[in-house]
């Protein structure tokens, strides 16, 4: 039998993330089409819109900042509301860095750029935290996730752009998009705490939703955030007890 080379294994494990990310495409296709319809009816300019979606390629914090641009918000507002909804990168990307620990700085900054909830889904499962001091094809299924959700995004979003005025809505495209983002977000409901942290977020978002400026949502997440820690700490606290 002839023995596959590094390079033979990391073309596996790209396939196999490719395959494992593959079901989530059509929704993550049509997401990006919503944000990008979005950005231009807010009164972003053509280039302002496909600027945004190639530098941030963040689509809850470009979301959650365009009505608080269209509201003509300060600045600082805007900011922080893209920093807050995108905080939980932070930790997606504290999570799985130990994995990726003997690469130069350069291609961690690369692959950070790629890093979406798709990815902390996806890669956990393939690769435990256990696992961090190995090496052999995590970069390719890393990869086999990401780049087929930048694609996806990508050309939604550029499409959406560009036919912003053509896409009737009564296509129901926003619907697709909320299925999409629901997809992603269901497996990440892992434990308790998680749980906690999508109801309370979910159940201030409604009661703030008057608001100024759109503000239900940064409070929304930041609560959530605050529940979902202090149930983490209350569980810790149980298991060091027991």
């Amino acid at each position: 039998m002839t023995q596959q080379t590094p390079i033979d294994l990391e073309k596996r494990a790209f396939r196999e993330g490719v395959k494992a990310c593959a079901p989530t495409m059509a929704g993550i296709f049509a997401w990006g089409m919503v944000t990008g319809m979005a950005m231009v009816k807010s009164g972003l300019t053509l280039w302002q819109a496909l600027g945004m979606t190639f530098i941030v390629f963040a689509g809850s914090a470009q979301l959650a900042a365009l009505p608080v641009m269209a509201a003509g918000a300060p600045v600082w507002v805007v900011f922080l509301t893209a920093l807050v909804v995108n905080l939980r990168f932070v930790i997606f990307a504290a999570a799985i860095a130990p994995h990726f620990a003997h690469l130069p700085w350069y291609r961690r900054v690369w692959h950070g750029y790629f890093n979406a909830d798709i990815t902390v889904a996806l890669f956990p499962r393939r690769f435990s935290p256990e696992t961090a001091h190995r090496t052999v094809g995590k970069v390719g299924y890393y990869n086999g996730i990401c780049y087929p959700n930048w694609w996806a995004w990508q050309s939604g979003s550029v499409i959406g752009i560009l036919m912003a005025s053509q896409i009737p809505q009564g296509w129901g495209i926003g619907f697709a998009g909320t299925l999409a983002l629901l997809a992603i977000t269901i497996p990440l409901i892992i434990n308790s705490a998680a749980l906690v942290g999508v109801a309370v977020s979910g159940m201030t978002a409604v009661v703030a939703a008057s608001l100024p400026y759109r503000l239900g949502l940064l409070v929304a997440v930041i609560v959530g955030m605050a529940a979902a820690m202090l149930v983490d700490s209350i569980l810790e606290k149980k298991k060091e007890h027991a």
